[in-house]
């Protein structure tokens, strides 16, 4: 699997998760202030998220393990659109409405990174003992992992 395919499909999850986002802001600012909205519907699209970038873009199966991780794909993106919801609204003077979508185009990139890193990393950890039997046989033998035939 090409990086390139995983950043189409990246990109095609984003927008979808954008949309989620998106319309549940804007429901949820009906009834809440701006911020309160933003991070509600941040949250509650950040489990569909978890799925469709698990399957969709890396295509690997879920795990607790990466659904107790992948908060942190979001952590860089919650601030930096967070950041970007107020900095547009408040000192800009954007409309709300469209504060979240230019706020989320900044968050890309980072994001890509940080989940690519958590999604395709193995779920059990590696100890230094079972990386060095990998590498020289059991016991610190000189044995590879190459099959040998008698002659």
């Amino acid at each position: 699997m090409t990086t390139a395919w995983q950043v189409i499909r990246f990109a095609l999850v984003g927008a979808v998760n954008t949309g989620t986002y998106y319309g549940l802001y804007l429901l949820l600012g009906q009834w809440l202030p701006y911020l309160a909205a933003h991070v509600a519907a941040f949250a509650l699209s950040m489990v569909g998220s978890f799925f469709l970038t698990t399957y969709v873009t890396y295509r690997t199966r879920p795990t607790w393990r990466k659904f107790l991780l992948f908060p942190l794909t979001n952590a860089a993106n919650f601030v930096i659109t967070t950041a970007g919801v107020y900095v547009l609204i408040e000192p800009a003077g954007v409309d709300g409405r469209y504060a979240p979508l230019l706020a989320a185009a900044a968050a890309i990139p980072v994001t890509f990174l940080v989940s690519r890193t958590i999604m395709l990393r193995p779920d059990t950890p590696r100890t230094r003992a079972s990386l060095t039997e990998a590498t020289t046989g059991p016991a610190g033998s000189t044995e590879t992992s190459q099959t040998v035939t008698a002659k």
